[in-house]
């Protein structure tokens, strides 16, 4: 790789985007030498196409801190506005999954003035 930094990059695991853009992807591969880290390679389309990744919250691709004693894993307010999470063993995830989509009520968070 030619240059001293990758360009902007979305984290593998999850990511979303636009039919439109895809296709357009689609056709920038096709202008660049394959890169072996796919991750990188999409950053290196995306730049091709003037595009730049953006982050959101809801996409948990290194994982969530994990501590096993923590209420949070159990918690499934913390995990309704997931969008990927990485490291739940899939008994978890497929529980998770039925309790988010459940009757849940969660509560909100405000700040007073």
């Amino acid at each position: 790789y030619g240059k001293a930094t990758y360009p902007p990059y979305a984290g593998g695991g999850g990511f979303l985007m636009s039919g439109s853009l895809a296709r357009q992807l689609h056709h920038a591969c096709d202008t660049l030498e394959l890169f072996p880290i796919d991750d990188v390679f999409l950053g290196m389309c995306l730049e091709v196409l003037g595009v730049k990744p953006t982050g959101h919250e809801g996409f948990k691709t290194f994982g969530i801190s994990r501590v096993r004693s923590s209420r949070m894993n159990k918690e499934p307010c913390f995990y309704r506005a997931m969008l990927v999470v990485h490291k739940l063993l899939p008994a978890e995830l497929l529980a998770m999954w039925d309790l988010v989509h459940s009757n849940l009520t969660c509560s909100v968070k405000f700040r007073v003035l």
